[in-house]
């Protein structure tokens, strides 16, 4: 951003921008970290004025009482029931849609009542970033649009499916052409995109839905995650030790891929290569991976740290060697921006929002195939690291040079100049 469009919005009367945002927290990641993080950074530029679900509202009061933009950020809440805040947390589980869309027609007539209040200049959908249910505030005149980051547009790659059960595997067949219908047909959406002055994308297949098929021109691509330039980076001496930690993070579940890691590090044949677990699932999920590791004879190699909270999750990145990202479909994945934001080299599939992120400077990519091929592929990549510790060295750098520009904060300027365009259009 230019420092001449920097300095024309201090100086100028502070954009007020009302915001949906279901899910929001300044304790968690995932979505709702991505929530909090976009609003707390865009309050530094703008007045926020934020409906949310609620869930969270005491920490969320607590962060804004500390932070130095928090007369710039306000909050009203709309609270779902607690067995409706069970169906969200249970993800895949499709009731909740029902009660979302509920929860986003209440959030409409909030948003109203604000905009009766307040000078409103600018309208912005920004999450749950799930392409499928835009909200209501779209039907709004009279003031500019702006839906995103969007996501969920990424179809399941359905030959890693095979050893995850027939159910499973149907399932997820289904789901893609539902997902196919509804990102291409469904009237809401349609309207939504259509009314929106900006659309920004999440990931690079969101963006060419969203540009080549529904023929916008006012799409931009920012991933939905960003990098926290404040961790102290990663202690490059692990770098240089015979042993070789990696680092796995996530749920226990199929989209995530454990197996097809355990599966890599075992055909490395080497003893000094170790892989550090952190997540959890079900318990037949977790006893099948447990057995898996000991089939593949590298019980020794595996530790198993169980749910680990955020803090503890930066400081084994900072000890670690790689960051092992298995997933086959995310956005952009929060724990992927973190890795990057301790530099921490990363090795994922190249796919989504996180695998051209990763490919361009922050690790080694392989490509979507099939389990075999991957499992192949992975193994070659983690032995070239294990030997090329100078490989490693140069992404830490890499990282270093790049995180600024995934910061939190860019991404909230990069936003302020989507603002300013609306109101120049306006």
């Amino acid at each position: 951003m230019s420092q001449r469009l920097l300095l024309c919005i201090h100086i100028t009367t502070m954009l007020n921008i009302l915001i949906n945002a279901y899910a929001v927290s300044p304790n968690w990641g995932s979505e709702q970290g991505m929530g909090w993080n976009w609003i707390a950074n865009l309050a530094k530029y703008c007045n926020v004025f934020v409906i949310t679900e609620g869930e969270f509202r005491e920490h969320i009061e607590v962060a804004v009482a500390e932070l130095p933009q928090g007369k710039n950020m306000h909050f009203y809440y709309n609270p779902q029931p607690d067995k409706v805040r069970k169906m969200c947390w249970n993800q895949g589980d499709w009731r909740f849609y029902w009660y979302y869309r509920k929860w986003q027609k209440k959030t409409l007539k909030i948003a109203e009542q604000i905009i009766a209040e307040n000078r409103i200049d600018i309208i912005h959908q920004l999450n749950m970033i799930g392409f499928r249910e835009p909200g209501y505030l779209w039907k709004i005149e009279r003031i500019p649009f702006v839906w995103g980051p969007i996501g969920g547009m990424d179809l399941m790659p359905v030959s890693y499916l095979h050893g995850a059960g027939w159910k499973t595997y149907m399932k997820n067949k289904l789901k893609n052409v539902i997902n196919s219908w509804q990102m291409y047909h469904q009237p809401r959406v349609l309207k939504a995109i259509g009314r929106a002055d900006y659309l920004i994308a999440a990931t690079g297949r969101a963006y060419n839905v969203l540009h080549d098929y529904h023929f916008k021109s006012n799409v931009v691509l920012i991933n939905e995650t960003g990098c926290n330039t404040q961790f102290i980076t990663h202690q490059t001496t692990f770098f240089n030790n015979e042993c070789f930690n990696i680092l796995w993070v996530g749920k226990f579940d199929f989209r995530k891929q454990l197996g097809l890691a355990l599966k890599a590090v075992a055909a490395t044949n080497n003893k000094h290569i170790y892989i550090h677990i952190c997540g959890k699932g079900e318990e037949n999920a977790e006893k099948l991976m447990r057995q898996q590791a000991e089939t593949e004879g590298i019980t020794a190699q595996v530790y198993w740290h169980g749910n680990v909270d955020h803090d503890k999750i930066f400081g084994m990145m900072k000890n670690a060697d790689l960051f092992f990202f298995t997933s086959i479909m995310e956005a952009t994945s929060t724990v992927v921006l973190e890795a990057i934001s301790t530099g921490l080299p990363v090795l994922c599939f190249n796919t989504c929002g996180f695998g051209p992120l990763v490919k361009e400077f922050a690790g080694e990519t392989i490509e979507l195939s099939d389990p075999e091929t991957s499992i192949r592929e992975f193994t070659e990549k983690i032995n070239m690291l294990y030997h090329d510790r100078d490989r490693l060295e140069t992404i830490r750098r890499q990282e270093m040079a790049n995180r600024e520009r995934l910061s939190w904060d860019s991404k909230a300027r990069e936003t302020v100049e989507i603002y300013q365009a609306c109101k120049k259009d306006d």
